[in-house]
């Protein structure tokens, strides 16, 4: 009788299985890809509105609690992509693995990323426009709308290197935590592992590129369809505009996204577990 393992994988088993499920990634069709990327931004979405009603609740907080509150459920993205099953950006990079054991070509890898950036801006831009008209931003007495105001103007006023910087960091700690969910063995263990190195992100600041796909044109909509509104605010939004979020803000955070999870994360497994199996 075959024995059943019921214990979590081990960081050799981990990266064996990071790298298979690259290859079933990139192997995967246009159609099926972008149909979950579209989810994956859908449900990265859900988690800033989550995080954006939080952060609006929580100004007689201190500031650390406050942040500490406001990761936590913004967690509820990454575990909506990795239990229901979805294809994220971020989380992708990880396919360098298996392109790096050479299972992947490069023109495979940048098709996934491709497809999935694309469909990714289209479900968390479709999102945004939803969450407007729903006209949840009014809610609090306009709290949330004016907390995602200033979420939004905040992330565009980065200069270029801070960005990379925040993006690098930032999937460093998303890809760490796709990477533990590899060792899971139930639902619990992955929804356990995502949940501190998500909620760290965000708590630190760092800058996730398909969380700004939402965060950013949620307050480029507002802005532009209840401009009443957004003045009533008071906040300073000159600098809020769709060319500071691509230049500003989308740019420099996917390439920092990409060297953290793409590079430092799954260079480092590949090199120590991968790149000489056989010892």
């Amino acid at each position: 009788m075959n024995e059943i393992r019921i214990d979590a994988l081990l960081p050799g088993e981990m990266a064996v299985r990071a790298e298979y499920l690259g290859v079933r990634k990139a192997e995967n069709s246009v159609r099926r890809t972008f149909a979950l990327a579209v989810l994956a931004g859908a449900f990265i979405s859900f988690g800033g509105v989550f995080a954006t009603n939080t952060a609006a609740g929580t100004a007689s907080l201190p500031f650390g609690l406050a942040k500490l509150v406001t990761g936590l459920v913004f967690c509820l993205g990454l575990i909506l992509v990795v239990i229901a099953g979805a294809e994220l950006f971020t989380g992708n990079n990880l396919i360098v693995m298996a392109w790096a054991s050479r299972k992947v070509s490069t023109k495979a890898l940048l098709r996934n990323w491709g497809i999935v950036y694309v469909g990714n801006f289209v479900g968390s831009v479709g999102t945004a426009v939803l969450v407007f008209f729903s006209r949840q931003y009014q809610f609090g007495g306009g709290a949330v709308g004016a907390t995602a105001l200033k979420i939004a103007a905040g992330k565009v006023s980065l200069d270029f290197g801070q960005a990379i910087a925040l993006g690098i960091l930032c999937n460093v700690l998303v890809c760490l935590a796709v990477w533990l969910t590899f060792s899971a063995r139930s639902v619990m263990d992955k929804i356990a592992a995502v949940i501190f190195p998500v909620t760290a992100f965000v708590a630190a600041g760092f800058e996730h590129s398909i969380a700004n796909m939402y965060f950013i044109p949620y307050g480029l909509i507002i802005k532009a369809m209840d401009s009443s509104f957004a003045a009533g605010t008071g906040l300073d939004l000159t600098g809020l505009t769709w060319g500071t979020f691509l230049v500003n803000n989308l740019l420099p955070v996917t390439i920092g996204n990409i060297i953290g999870g793409g590079l430092l994360v799954s260079a480092a497994y590949w090199s120590i577990y991968l790149k000489n199996r056989e010892e």
